[in-house]
C-alpha cells in the first residue's frame, strides 16, 4: 500500500499529464478496469474508454489545472481546483471542479468522479 503523500503525488502527476496532453502517460495511471464518471458523459469503463474520451470526446483543446485543496488517505484523494483553458468551439473557459480518486494497492486509479461548479437548477 502506498502512503497518502504518494497518492497526492500521483494525482498531481495526473493533472500535469492532462495539461501536457500526454494521453498514454495519463491512461497508464489507471487500472485496466477503472471507472470514470463525469457529468454529461456515460460512465467510462476501462482504459479503452479513457483513451477514446481524451482523444475524441473531451471538449477541451488545451488548458491548465490549478489545485486549491488536496486531501488524501492512502487509497483516496479529493481535489478542489480551477481549470482554465480553450474548448474545441474556440471559447475560453474557467471552471471550478472537484475530483475524487480511488487508488488500488498498486497506486493506480481504480475510480475517478468529477464534479463541476456550474448552475444547473
Amino acid at each position: 500500500m502506498i502512503t497518502a503523500e504518494e497518492s497526492i503525488r500521483r494525482v498531481e502527476r495526473y493533472y500535469d499529464l492532462v495539461d501536457r496532453d500526454d494521453i498514454p502517460g495519463l491512461v497508464s495511471l489507471f487500472t485496466a478496469d477503472a471507472v470514470y464518471e463525469r457529468p454529461g458523459y456515460p460512465p467510462m469503463r476501462g482504459t479503452g474508454d479513457l483513451e477514446r474520451f481524451y482523444h475524441d470526446d473531451r471538449v477541451i483543446v488545451s488548458g491548465k489545472h490549478f489545485l486549491r485543496d488536496v486531501v488524501a488517505e492512502p487509497d483516496r484523494v479529493a481535489v478542489h481546483g480551477d481549470f482554465e483553458g480553450l474548448l474545441k468551439d474556440g471559447k475560453s473557459v474557467r471552471v471550478r471542479f472537484a475530483d475524487f480518486f480511488q487508488l488500488g494497492e498498486d497506486g493506480r486509479f481504480s475510480r475517478r468522479d468529477t464534479f463541476f461548479f456550474t448552475p444547473l437548477v
